[in-house]
């Protein structure tokens, strides 16, 4: 982009919103549909804040045309949801439930005709139970399972939905539920943690291959990524950041793009470092569209050996923080998509997920007053701006959430919506940040400089 342009975006960049299925959605276990393992997870104590569960979250299985509404109102012409696998095939494999596959054709086919660019993701956490039974991301027949349940969904929706993401945050999926237990399934084993990661590229991997036979527009995958900082330039802080990034940003992207694993990973691992099958790679590396990127924050990290298994220490900063306690940061964003354009090269980007989880007040005359939020999204925006101008090829921002959510272990705790949701009627309510972003939307990012 010429920097006479920067003050507004290419014609046809996206401007998005992002949920996910197990957190919007409820009635999980609606019109034949197969529980998930979050289901279960919700339902074991202590793992979830106040035992909370997302049998109802948003009801937007009972309300998504309202919320389609709401997205005409803020003015997104892109929209990014995941799809519940168990609701569509609630064995995981075999019999496909028609009544929750029709679920999804309805929401693509209102957005169609409400001029919203549907961006499904095929993947978002939520695993049939029925395939946790089997092992999960431990089997290596997952790659099969999930390429079937891609072929299912890329035939129903293909000719309505254009952007297609296999996984969202893999490493999000493998380090909370397979190292440290946050997640479901809830497991807590080095051994069982690389193997997931590698099940979920196989997957990814799969699930591409059949998109090329049988799809006709892209598809891609996300990740979520953030600069990992030394908090000294003492050689043992420059090496655990190195780790940081090896084991969050590289574990993932390396494969996909390059080929191979970062060298440092067998170091992290340890013993439970398998050595994986040459082929494994070439079917993991098949070419994509584009990345999606999801970043919140960075990390400043120190060496510290007692932090298992990266020996590397997160050092909180000063300045602003979210309630998750991310720092805000909006620097990072600019600089890791300026990293990944530099270390792999032109790659269509999209930011996927980005938003912050404050302690909004209650509305006052029909309205949420958030300018932490509203500051946030303006910081952030100008940053894939820079990154923009640096040469790297954004087509798209997906702010999260669209609405407040089921909030993973943390329960009903965290806010991070441009609407708000009060969970005992469902009313929803804009927040300012939502008007705010409702004028970038409609300058094309000309507000920015406002």
């Amino acid at each position: 982009m010429m920097a006479s342009a920067t003050r507004t975006f290419p014609k046809g960049f996206l401007w998005g919103a992002a949920t996910s299925a197990y957190q919007v959605e409820g009635s999980p276990l609606a019109d034949g549909a197969g529980p998930s393992n979050w289901h279960r997870f919700c339902r074991t104590p202590g793992l979830v804040k106040g035992g909370e569960t997302g049998d109802v979250a948003c009801d937007h299985y009972n309300r998504w045309k309202e919320d389609i509404g709401w997205m005409k109102e803020l003015g997104l012409t892109a929209y990014r949801f995941s799809i519940s696998w168990s609701r569509v095939l609630p064995e995981g494999t075999g019999r496909v439930n028609e009544k929750g596959l029709d679920f999804y054709r309805r929401l693509v086919d209102a957005l169609g005709e409400a001029g919203i660019e549907p961006n499904a993701t095929l993947f978002h956490w939520d695993l049939p139970a029925a395939l946790e039974d089997r092992g999960g991301w431990q089997n290596r027949e997952i790659a099969d399972w999930f390429a079937e349940y891609a072929r299912v969904m890329f035939r129903a929706l293909d000719g309505r939905v254009r952007m297609w993401a296999t996984l969202n945050e893999p490493w999000v999926v493998s380090d909370g539920g397979y190292l440290h237990g946050v997640l479901a399934p809830g497991h807590r084993s080095i051994f069982e943690t690389p193997l997931a990661s590698h099940n979920l590229l196989r997957a990814h991997g799969a699930a591409v291959d059949v998109y090329r036979a049988e799809g006709k527009h892209r598809i891609g995958i996300v990740v979520n990524l953030e600069p990992k900082h030394p908090a000294t330039r003492s050689p043992q802080d420059l090496a655990a950041a190195r780790r940081a990034d090896a084991y969050m940003n590289r574990q993932f992207l390396d494969p996909l793009l390059l080929g191979s694993y970062p060298e440092e990973l067998a170091g992290i691992y340890g013993e439970a470092w398998p050595e994986f099958p040459a082929a494994d790679f070439d079917a993991i590396r098949r070419p994509i569209d584009f990345v999606g990127v999801n970043y919140y924050s960075r990390s400043v990290v120190k060496h510290e050996p007692k932090a298992w298994p990266v020996a590397a220490g997160r050092v909180r900063q000063p300045g602003m923080h979210t309630e998750m306690d991310w720092e805000i940061y909006p620097d990072g964003l600019a600089e890791i998509l300026l990293w990944v354009g530099e270390r792999y090269g032109k790659v269509p980007l999209y930011v996927t997920e980005n938003g912050a989880a404050l302690a909004d007040p209650e509305p006052v005359e029909g309205i949420v007053h958030d300018p932490v939020r509203v500051a946030y999204l303006a910081d952030h925006l100008r940053a894939v701006r820079r990154a923009m101008d640096g040469g790297v090829d954004v087509r798209g921002y997906f702010a999260w959430s669209l609405l407040d959510n089921f909030e993973w272990s943390q329960g009903f705790s965290k806010r991070f919506g441009l609407i708000r949701v009060d969970y005992a009627t469902q009313k929803r309510t804009p927040k300012a940040s939502a008007r705010y972003y409702t004028k970038v939307i409609q300058s094309n990012g000309a507000a920015l400089d406002e």
